[in-house]
Parts: structure tokens; C-alpha cells; sequence
């Protein structure tokens, strides 16, 4: 089990949503958390209002997040817990797309994973009281959704990075944990990713989307970043690989699973 109290946590896209939700989790539960988001205003302001660390830091851009890594060893000496959450959810369907539209969204949802990874992993390997990683990424990864072709890839991406990097963990017999939280709704302002698109990267189809004004929203059941952040928590003190908020959603998963082995089937009965 990772223990929580008096560990040094670090969580992007910390200053609202999910991730200031898992940062006041681990406040809660005695570690110290670094914040970090595109606005140093609002990283400011929500470091202050929950007692964490605020610094400001796009994770879309390599240096920054290696400036960010030194920081928190200068200031703490260590990090333990890792939480690369920062994304965006825009939509757009993929014919309407344009390149513009995917270098921003890969940019953030998955480059921002893997600087993530490139400024601390090698904090975290060298930490002799061992630590971990949670990657954030999104129940569309396992059910996805028209209009989503974009952000589902960059999701399924880092499933599949995580999923691989605790394999390889493992094969070294090392003490830190990798955890992925696919989220299913969660009250967050992810509804308005698009105030942080670069101007370099204005043209194209990708548009903010409220799920939460969808018709068939009040049939779901909605979470709250604390109540996420809950599920996170429990997941690192467990080591446990998935942090799942909708468990409840198994029986969809099944049947797509049952329709992929059909395929399956079908082709081993021809061999």
C-alpha cells in the first residue's frame, strides 16, 4: 500500500475540477500538494483556498513542466505522488477536423502525460521510499462516443502508456505504483476547454460540449471533484491499477467486450 501522509503530491490541472478535488483529497489525508494550471491567477487562488503549493505551469510545454520538477525538489527535496490530470474535452467530429485541432488536443491530454513523466519519473525511480503515478484519463476509453474521436484517442493513448509503464515497474521490482482514473461524469468546467486554445492553434472544428445539458444527463449519475478525488485517493493507498468512479457501468463494458470476442470467434472458427 502507498501511504498518503507526509508525502509531497504534485497535481496538474490542479486549480479546478478533478484535479483540485484529488488535491484537496490528499491534503486531507496529511500530504503536501503542489498545484499546478495554465492560469496563475486561478493556481493562486485555489492553492489558497485549500492550503496547497501553487505553480503556475502549462503542461503542454516541456520546459515549463522541467522547471516545475525542479522547483519541487529545491522547495521539498522529494516528490512522491505524481497526479498528470491536466485535459481538455473539447469535440468534434474526425472528418471535420483539423491538424490544428489534434496538435492541441494530443498536445495537452497526451504530451502533457509524457512531460509529465520526462520531468519527474526520475524523481519518483529514485525515491527510496517509493511513490506514484496517477494518469487521469476518461470512461471513453473504454465506451466511446461519437464526437469524441479526438479526445478518446488521446485518453486510449495514455491507458495504454500507463498500463505498460507499470509493466515495466514491475519487471524492476520497483516500490512505485501506477494508477489510471477513467472518470465517467463528473461536475467539472472541462465544458470550457476552449479558453486556453493557443491562438497558434485557433483554426478548426474542435468545440466546447456540456454534458451536463445533454438529454439524457439526468439519467446519469453525477459526481463531484471531491467525491473523484475520494475514488483516487483509495485507489493509491490500495496500488490498485484503475480508480473507478462508475463502476456501476460494467454491463455496457461487458457488451462491448462480448461484440470484440464475437470477432474473435469468428476468425478462429475459420482457422
Amino acid at each position: 500500500m502507498t501511504d498518503i501522509a507526509g508525502r509531497v503530491a504534485v497535481v496538474t490541472g490542479g486549480s479546478s475540477g478533478i484535479g483540485r478535488g484529488i488535491a484537496r483529497q490528499l491534503i486531507g489525508e496529511g500530504a503536501t500538494v503542489v498545484i499546478t494550471g495554465m492560469d496563475p491567477e486561478r493556481v493562486k487562488a485555489t492553492a489558497s483556498e485549500i492550503g496547497a503549493v501553487g505553480l503556475a505551469a502549462d503542461v503542454a510545454d516541456p520546459d515549463a513542466m522541467l522547471a516545475l520538477a525542479d522547483e519541487v525538489m529545491m522547495r521539498f527535496g522529494r516528490v512522491d505522488i505524481l497526479v498528470n490530470n491536466a485535459g481538455i474535452g473539447p469535440a468534434g467530429r474526425i472528418s471535420d477536423l483539423t491538424l490544428a485541432d489534434w496538435k492541441w488536443i494530443t498536445d495537452v491530454n497526451y504530451y502533457g502525460v509524457i512531460h509529465g513523466l520526462l520531468a519527474f519519473l526520475p524523481h519518483l525511480r529514485a525515491n527510496e521510499n517509493g511513490g506514484h503515478i496517477v494518469n487521469t484519463t476518461s470512461m471513453a476509453t473504454f465506451l466511446p462516443l461519437e464526437g469524441l474521436g479526438a479526445y478518446a484517442a488521446t485518453k486510449s493513448a495514455v491507458h495504454a502508456l500507463s498500463e505498460i509503464l507499470a509493466m515495466e515497474l514491475a519487471s524492476e521490482n520497483s516500490s512505485l505504483k501506477v494508477t489510471v482514473m477513467p472518470p465517467g461524469p463528473v461536475r467539472t468546467d472541462i465544458r470550457s476547454s476552449t479558453r486556453n486554445r493557443p491562438e497558434a492553434a485557433s483554426a478548426g472544428a474542435l468545440a466546447d460540449v456540456d454534458l451536463e445539458a445533454a438529454p439524457d444527463a439526468e439519467n446519469l449519475r453525477w459526481l463531484s471533484p471531491d467525491e473523484a478525488g475520494a475514488v483516487v485517493v483509495e485507489a493509491i493507498r490500495a496500488d490498485a491499477f484503475l480508480a473507478l468512479t462508475h463502476p456501476e457501468w460494467l454491463p455496457q463494458i461487458d457488451a462491448r467486450n462480448a461484440a470484440t470476442r464475437q470477432h474473435f470467434e469468428r476468425y478462429d472458427a475459420q482457422a
